[in-house]
């Protein structure tokens, strides 16, 4: 095992874990030596019951792991409160956070019920939210932490019929971009993934035969060097699946002069300009004021 990578002694939470990309996330901190606390809402003998957290537990615990199961719905306020106090108790301490759960119902915005809209946002956004905020005072008061949150293609660029989910990703970017800048100082990291797996939600998009191709398993690697000592990244996001991975970001083009005679022309000239990444947003103002003494001395 490399020692970047060696979690032993350290405790996770991962949520939405009794499937799909968490139960791959949980099973592969687990084989690199961390306690797991292993959530999802559904319950043995539920409708789905074979994916609840305890079947994740139970398969960490016969590889010789050692895990703990969680029910909570991560759109209770409370939920990351509790799964903190839990995962403390049962392991003496919490180092990692992974922001999995999420759930998306496609339907084009004019005919989507407020109610559904909801439902999206406040799994794919405030899931997020509730567990980092209450593991945050941790992570920063003992100087150490890794948190993944999870986001989405949508999240980056949209999608048709997806305008709910849309929201609750990009809102997951916007929050690991300003918690990383946060984090630096006190030793703790937060990332961004933005995964391609197959899984129950994922399959309407992705065809049969790519199963294999985009299982779980491949995007776990990433998530657990992003989850250990040797991660020296933080605020990224990072699109990973079927075996690869790539940076994304958000950028600005150089600026050009603004003229209320002809505003069209001039958005249409920004079109083809490359794009420009920045660490923050007082330093994309920075910039901006930079360019502006540039190139519009004469505007008051």
């Amino acid at each position: 095992m490399n020692a970047r990578q060696d979690l032993r002694g350290h405790a996770a939470i991962v949520t939405g874990a009794g499937k799909g990309l968490g139960r791959a996330y949980a099973l592969h901190l687990a084989r690199l030596g961390a306690k797991v606390l292993v959530n999802n809402r559904r319950h043995p003998g539920q409708a789905d019951g074979d994916t609840s957290a305890q079947q994740t537990v139970d398969a960490i615990e016969a590889a010789g792991g050692m895990a703990i199961a969680n029910w909570c719905d991560v759109t209770d306020p409370d939920s990351g409160t509790a799964m903190v106090e839990q995962a403390r108790s049962s392991f003496g301490r919490l180092d990692i956070v992974i922001a999995n759960a999420g759930i998306d119902k496609a339907g084009v915005f004019a005919k989507q019920s407020m109610a559904d809209f909801r439902a999206i946002f406040d799994t794919g956004f405030l899931g997020n939210l509730h567990l980092v905020h209450a593991a945050w005072p941790v992570l920063i008061g003992q100087k150490y932490g890794r948190a993944v949150l999870t986001t989405s293609s949508a999240g980056l660029y949209g999608n048709y019929g997806q305008a709910a989910y849309s929201a609750a990703k990009s809102a997951v970017i916007g929050m690991v971009r300003a918690l990383a800048i946060e984090g630096r100082r006190h030793g703790v990291r937060i990332n961004a993934i933005a995964p391609y797996g197959y899984s129950q939600m994922t399959a309407p998009y992705l065809a049969n035969e790519m199963a294999t191709t985009f299982d779980p398993s491949r995007v776990a690697p990433l998530v657990g060097w992003l989850a250990g000592a040797g991660c020296d990244v933080s605020g990224e996001v990072l699109v990973c699946g079927g075996g690869l991975v790539r940076r994304a970001g958000v950028g600005e083009t150089d600026a050009r002069p603004l003229s209320e005679s002809d505003i069209g022309a001039t958005v249409h000239d920004l079109q083809p300009l490359p794009w420009q990444g920045h660490a923050s947003a007082s330093d994309s103002f920075t910039r901006f004021l930079g360019e502006r003494s540039t190139l519009a001395k004469d505007t008051p």
